[in-house]
């Protein structure tokens, strides 16, 4: 041990440069260390990861200007840890493992070459920015994500007529399915409607972008890594037992974690204290359709709700007794294309309704708890023919119902006393609004994944401000405001979680370490600062981020 120490003590003065105030007397962590490169010298931006041999939980933390990382002893348990780290375009110099005891911080010199091949490394968006073409050109990509990585895409060989075949067995797939367990629809779309009347010319940009006609034309594009505040972070990740896809996660009052399944017919509980995770069954519909369920959301009662997706309707999640009642869509109002991917039931105590989307009108349902009784609005038949979706929708103090053009550009508005609707469009066209919440001053924030921004609008003065976020090629998803008032968001593409003080309208970006198709996003206002959760839809993990400021 006492080895150990003069080790320790000698490797933090060289950190340190020799200065008597070393590491070890400032700092109670229990593993710390540097990054570096001979390219770059000491490295801001580096996620650094630890996993003890065995365990389901990866803890990661970010290098500082100073190339110096440092794990919390709170984090970490005594044990042996193997170490990994994510920067784009470099790996570590050799394998790296730790012995952590928590008495003895233990420190680590991380040296990093440039990496061999860094097409595994490479986000969505550093494939897209490394594509050739103008931002317009490549936002169709967009679609490709929530099933494979655009990887796949740039290492095919097909040409244009291949990629036509490609994309039209892509449209036969039901939105909730993954590269590796595709779920085909009952009754196939138009097999190239969800690619647009440009389909030819986009199989065509694709065989320009792959390794149909040899090795690539254009330059492989990492972005600038994390700094500043964006390096102040602790990320821990939880692994599942299965290959679930865990989409929609919320924490309960006592840290308990509740997840949306997407492709299976289960609600999942994930306790990060003892890490034990339970799956509720919920019961089959219509069991010729595509299986899962996307939104879940918490009632006034402390219910659980979730859409039912191609099941029919919505389904209530009874927390006392563990039961689950469905309300599917009746007949005459169900068809083959029916998809409830939100339900709306924050405020459904106010008139005893509860709101519910519907992508196969497109339009809006609302279910009457005492009749049982469904109404319908379907609020793009008048407009000219064009691109319209319901998919977001929040409910006021009133139980207004709000939803997200997610196909357009619109904030619509069903009045719950009168029915009548109003479209209010935002500030950018084409803005594609798709998810985000309801304040308590009946502000809806939401994301605007095609515009690369950040939208609010403020449902009684009927205003909208908008805040574009800093790296291209983010989408961002869903957005969150948390009590300190910051908003929150991340997208599809840069794995990265984005923090906005809405006074300054400055962005903190967090790195993730792990590729990590994030959907809804969460934040837990009983920690100080709130903390951030996510559900790794295509890696079976969810993903606390903690800021240290």
């Amino acid at each position: 041990m006492t080895r150990q120490l003069l080790a320790a003590a000698a490797l933090a003065l060289a950190f340190t440069g020799g200065h008597s105030a070393t590491i070890l007397a400032q700092n109670s962590a229990a593993l710390e260390g540097r990054v570096s490169s001979a390219e770059e010298g000491l490295m801001e931006g580096v996620v650094v990861s630890a996993r003890k041999a065995g365990s389901p939980i990866t803890v990661s933390v970010v290098s500082d200007e100073k190339g110096h990382f440092s794990f919390p002893s709170s984090k970490l348990v005594s044990g042996q840890y193997a170490l990994r780290v994510r920067a784009t375009g470099y790996e570590l110099d050799a394998p790296v493992s730790m012995d952590v005891v928590l008495a003895v911080p233990a420190l680590a010199d991380l040296k990093l070459r440039k990496a061999r091949d860094i097409t595994p490394q490479l986000t969505n968006a550093e494939w897209i920015a490394s594509f050739p073409g103008t931002p317009d050109q490549k936002k169709f990509l967009y679609g490709c994500v929530g099933c494979h990585t655009l990887e796949r895409i740039a290492k095919s060989k097909h040409d244009t007529a291949g990629f036509l075949q490609v994309m039209k067995r892509m449209a036969s797939y039901a939105n909730n399915s993954h590269v590796e367990r595709p779920q085909v629809r009952v009754r196939a779309r138009d097999p190239l409607r969800n690619f647009g009347p440009d389909f030819e010319k986009q199989a065509a940009f694709l065989a320009t972008l792959n390794q149909s006609a040899g090795p690539w034309s254009y330059a492989l594009k990492a972005l600038p890594r994390a700094k500043g505040k964006g390096t102040r972070v602790v990320i821990t990740e939880y692994d599942l037992p299965r290959k679930l896809m865990p989409h929609d996660v919320i924490v309960d009052r006592d840290g308990v974690a509740w997840f949306s399944q997407f492709d299976e017919q289960f609600l999942g509980k994930f306790d990060p204290r003892t890490l034990k995770t339970s799956e509720f069954a919920i019961p089959v519909q219509r069991p010729g359709f595509p299986k899962g369920t996307l939104d879940l959301e918490v009632d006034p009662q402390g219910n659980l709700w979730m859409s039912h997706m191609f099941q029919s309707g919505i389904v209530k999640f009874d927390r006392k007794t563990e039961k689950f009642q469905a309300f599917p869509l009746p007949a005459g109002t169900v068809n083959d294309d029916s998809q409830q991917s939100m339900v709306g039931p924050q405020r459904w105590t106010v008139d005893n309704k509860v709101w519910l989307n519907d992508a196969g009108i497109p339009g809006v349902h609302r279910l009457d708890m005492a009749t049982g009784k469904f109404e319908t609005w379907r609020p793009y038949e008048n407009l000219p023919k064009g691109p319209h979706s319901v998919y977001g929708i929040y409910a006021d103090s009133r139980n207004n119902i709000f939803f997200m053009d997610f196909g357009g550009e619109n904030v619509g508005k069903i009045e719950a006393a009168t029915g009548k609707l109003t479209l209010f469009p935002t500030p950018t066209p084409r803005s594609r609004p798709r998810r985000g919440r309801m304040d308590d001053q009946d502000r809806v924030w939401f994301a605007e994944w095609r515009a690369e921004k950040i939208g609010m609008f403020d449902t009684r003065t009927e205003k909208f401000r908008e805040w574009t976020v800093p790296t291209p090629f983010t989408a961002p998803y869903d957005v969150a405001l948390d009590r300190d008032g910051k908003v929150w968001t991340a997208g599809m593409n840069t794995d990265r979680v984005l923090r906005m003080n809405v006074e300054t309208g400055e962005f903190t970006e967090y790195p993730l370490p792990s590729p990590t198709n994030i959907r809804r996003v969460f934040v837990d206002n009983s920690t100080a600062p709130p903390t951030f959760w996510v559900g790794n839809n295509h890696h079976a993990a969810l993903v606390k981020l903690e800021p240290l400021e």
